[in-house]
């Protein structure tokens, strides 16, 4: 009877970290509602709880093996779900509403990102042996974030997107912050410095800000560049 009870609490507890992934959409919802009001502020936050949802939840569900003990649910499909709106779906959105990449350049970003991230989205070969990206991981909502902070060009903005774009195709490797152990003494403290200093921006509507600007440009170049840097530089 005890064996019975404690199944039963497996199962449930199992099932509660599904539910608890699930919220991701309804964030997601949130986040979009915001983009759709030009508030993105607000869309920067609801992107950030989902973000720290997308953190928590694999932890979760490797700690309570939701495959054993919650096996009806796919849980790597329902992330993958959540992490099309919020990585790809939303941003893409933001990028032309916000006036980043206005008209045609818009447009064009709005078809191409969803297009080129849904085939790598199911690609079997998008993680590495070392818990890396292989090509660009469509992490657009952390790009379009940086954007909103630094306020390239608008061909400076068309140009990145084409180019991240390939780059999710190519055999170039993006760090995970958190499970990419090579580097992550210094990857996750420059993370949450990123983190930091978006929060900040979002904090204060995104307003120019010199320091935040320099701040946000180094720290995503590092998050983009780190990977590759470790391709060239042979691990010791």
């Amino acid at each position: 009877m005890l064996r019975h009870n404690g199944l039963m609490t497996h199962r449930i507890t199992a099932y509660l970290v599904h539910c608890f992934t699930a919220t991701g959409a309804a964030l997601a919802m949130l986040a979009l509602l915001a983009a759709m009001d030009q508030n993105w502020s607000v869309m920067a936050l609801w992107l950030a709880v989902a973000l720290v949802v997308d953190a928590v939840d694999g932890p979760l569900a490797r700690h309570f093996e939701v495959k054993t003990n919650a096996s009806t649910i796919n849980g790597a499909l329902l992330d993958l779900i959540i992490d099309f709106l919020t990585y790809v779906v939303i941003p893409a959105l933001a990028l032309y509403a916000s006036g980043l990449l206005p008209g045609w350049t818009g447009w064009f970003a709005v078809l191409l990102i969803p297009y080129a991230s849904a085939l790598y989205f199911a690609d079997i070969r998008m993680k590495t042996p070392d818990a890396s990206f292989s090509g660009f991981p469509g992490c657009w909502n952390m790009l379009v974030l940086a954007l909103l902070v630094i306020r390239p060009g608008e061909w400076s903005t068309l140009v990145l997107v084409v180019l991240l774009s390939v780059a999710m195709f190519l055999p170039l490797r993006f760090v995970h912050p958190i499970r990419t152990v090579r580097w992550r003494h210094v990857t996750f403290p420059i993370a949450f410095v990123w983190t930091s200093a978006i929060g900040w921006a979002a904090w204060t509507d995104f307003g120019p800000a010199p320091v935040l600007t320099v701040t946000v440009a180094i720290t995503s170049l590092y998050l983009m560049l780190a990977g590759i840097a470790q391709q060239i530089l042979p691990a010791r």
